[in-house]
């Protein structure tokens, strides 16, 4: 019924859905902002540390930069770089030294300590 050319091409198409799926599935980073750390606090520390100088940040006032990556729907991401899970300990880790996890890039290492680190991840899980 199927020819070769036509069976190879239903199984490459099944094969690149159920990678995309798995790979690239959008996943919340974390359900509950909170439990992360204190979302206000954030927002006042992406403002002090100067976040909006290279981001576009939603609620954040003149962090509206295109240097880095826009931070719009940060929630629904299912990666932090492009490397790393979605999830709050990775989050944390890459606020905190991200030139430890992908050496030479952008972002420069801002000297953030866990606390700070942990309410600006929570802020960043408030954007959806």
């Amino acid at each position: 019924m199927w020819g070769a050319s036509n069976r190879l091409l239903f199984c490459a198409s099944l094969f690149t859905c159920a990678a995309a799926s798995v790979g690239c599935s959008k996943s919340p980073g974390t359900a509950d902002p909170r439990q992360v750390g204190d979302p206000s606090r954030g927002a006042g520390l992406i403002s002090w540390y100067g976040c909006g100088a290279c981001h576009t940040v939603p609620g954040i006032s003149g962090a509206n930069s295109l240097v880095g990556p826009p931070l719009t729907h940060f929630a629904q991401r299912g990666y932090v770089a492009g490397m790393l899970r979605n999830t709050p300990d990775n989050l944390v880790r890459w606020i905190r030294d991200p030139q430890k996890i992908v050496p030479g890039n952008a972002m420069p290492a801002l000297g953030i300590d866990n606390r700070d680190a942990r309410d600006i991840a929570a802020y960043l899980y408030t954007i959806d």
